[in-house]
């Protein structure tokens, strides 16, 4: 089995299976991310492509002593949002439809509490909604996470808290039992 490192070296000269299996690995978390990020499907299919075309163009950019391809790819998607968001990170409303995952049973109760949810987590202010997405929803650990946001452990820790705590305020108000 080949390393990370290998992979990248690979599609950097050129093997396209190569490329397919950094794709078919790291694709749909990186979508996910960028979604949760901007809120909208088609920022997020940017966001993701333009990642990938980052490491096509500039593979020496990732160092595998120093971090995992999936950290790497986080960051690129990270300050790719960030350029594209810097003017307006609030997101007015979520249109119907915007994100991929749906409830797995058509009960209209999941379906209102997955958009409370996601409305809730597109709401957050950007340093919040980074550490939300990337711990809660990507499941990334918090070195990890340290290191996509390039921050001290102790920092995507209290943002974490920060993040969960305005998420149970705003969910709180949001879904009324």
């Amino acid at each position: 089995m080949l390393t990370e490192q290998q992979l990248v070296d690979r599609m950097a000269g050129g093997d396209e299976a190569a490329f397919e299996v950094i794709y078919h690995d790291h694709q749909r978390g990186i979508f996910r991310f960028s979604l949760h990020m901007s809120g909208d499907h088609s920022i997020a299919e940017e966001i993701t492509q333009e990642a990938f075309v980052a490491l096509i163009e500039r593979p020496t950019g990732f160092d595998g002593a120093r971090g995992s391809l999936a950290a790497y790819l986080f960051g690129v998607a990270r300050n790719l949002l960030r350029k594209r968001m810097r003017q307006d990170w609030a997101v007015e409303s979520l249109p119907d439809g915007d994100f991929a995952l749906a409830a797995e049973e058509d009960d209209p109760l999941d379906a209102f509490a997955l958009d409370a949810v996601r409305a809730a987590v597109v709401s957050l202010p950007p340093v919040y909604r980074e550490a939300v997405a990337l711990c809660d929803l990507q499941e990334a650990s918090y070195d990890e996470a340290a290191a996509i946001l390039d921050c001290a452990v102790g920092t995507v820790r209290s943002r974490l808290f920060r993040g969960r705590k305005m998420l149970a305020l705003k969910l709180k108000g949001a879904v009324r039992v």
